[in-house]
């Protein structure tokens, strides 16, 4: 069998710690999480957050998380418990996973992972390298430069202690500048040898069922104007607000969420609420093209592709 994500061939089992999951990926707003929770009731199923925006809190409802109704008919997990303050990556989420598997809570609940971020998928059904612990001193003394000095004068300094690390990246990517700079000076090894070991799947191949959305794009454009507009009479501007008093450095991944920039513009005055409501709304239809695009080009033929009426129970619930 293909690994899910590439169609690669896997060197290894496919016999992952994880039975019977069920993977569900789809681009914003195309119903996914209506499918989970459909397949966790009749599955007696839990539901697992595999979206990478999804984690943090204080952004509940700019990121569509689960609402009261959906966490009362099924159980959800890795949602909202991470600080916005911190750079949640691929390989803590999957570590949080085995967490979970470990618990036992997997035996007899079949897990149903449900998002939009494709290297959560990967890492599930690929696994991935394992990276050696970053201390808490490196990794603030880097993102410390970071905001005092710049990505590129960082870059720089990548060129000259790891080039080859350093010419894949953009001189503006701060967040995989500092990442690689951090681990190389924890471990003394160039990040790109460390992600050359591979992992090994998180989940049984086997067993596991992969679904993905494909929305009509008229359908998804809908809904994903209706979505922001919910999300704004539901206390998006209150989130902003929190996140922006927060003072957090702009390269953080939470401060990326679409939404922040756009609304935080408006409150400060530097933009009319109209102008940036219609630009959120064109960023989450950009975002949602390039989810689907990902999703096209880089899973393989065990993913049974669905339209995006099969997980709706409306066109406003979706997430």
């Amino acid at each position: 069998m293909s690994v899910a994500t590439s169609g690669i061939e896997n060197s290894g089992t496919s016999e992952g710690r994880i039975k019977n999951a069920t993977l569900i990926a789809g681009p914003t707003a195309s119903g996914k999480s209506a499918l989970a929770l459909k397949l966790a009731e009749r599955d007696g199923g839990v539901i697992v957050n595999a979206d990478s925006m999804q984690v943090y809190d204080v952004l509940s409802v700019l990121t569509a998380r689960p609402g009261t109704d959906d966490l009362r008919r099924a159980r959800h997990f890795l949602y909202g418990h991470v600080s916005p303050a911190t750079a949640y990556s691929t390989g803590t989420w999957l570590r949080d996973v085995a967490v979970l598997a470990d618990s036992g809570l997997f035996d007899d609940r079949p897990p149903i992972f449900v998002g939009g971020t494709g290297l959560y998928f990967r890492a599930l059904a690929e696994g991935i390298s394992e990276m050696p612990e970053i201390p808490t001193e490196i990794r603030d003394r880097w993102r410390w430069r970071l905001n005092e000095e710049g990505a590129p004068r960082l870059h720089r300094l990548l060129m000259r202690v790891d080039s080859e690390v350093a010419m894949r990246l953009k001189a503006s990517d701060g967040q995989r500048i500092v990442r690689a700079l951090e681990v190389l000076e924890a471990s003394g090894r160039s990040i790109l040898k460390w992600q050359a070991d591979r992992g090994h799947p998180m989940i049984d191949l086997a067993t596991a069922r992969f679904i993905v959305i494909e929305p009509e794009r008229d359908l998804l454009v809908k809904r994903i104007d209706l979505r922001f507009d919910r999300m704004l009479d539901n206390g998006a501007l209150d989130e902003v607000k929190a996140i922006t008093a927060m003072r957090l450095a702009p390269e953080l991944p939470a401060m990326k969420a679409i939404g922040v920039r756009e609304l935080a513009a408006a409150i400060a005055g530097e933009t009319s609420f109209d102008e940036a409501i219609e630009r959120a709304k064109i960023a989450t239809r950009q975002y949602a093209k390039r989810q689907s695009t990902w999703f096209r080009n880089q899973f393989g033929p065990e993913w049974q592709r669905i339209g995006g009426e099969a997980g709706r129970a409306d066109e406003t619930a979706a997430t």
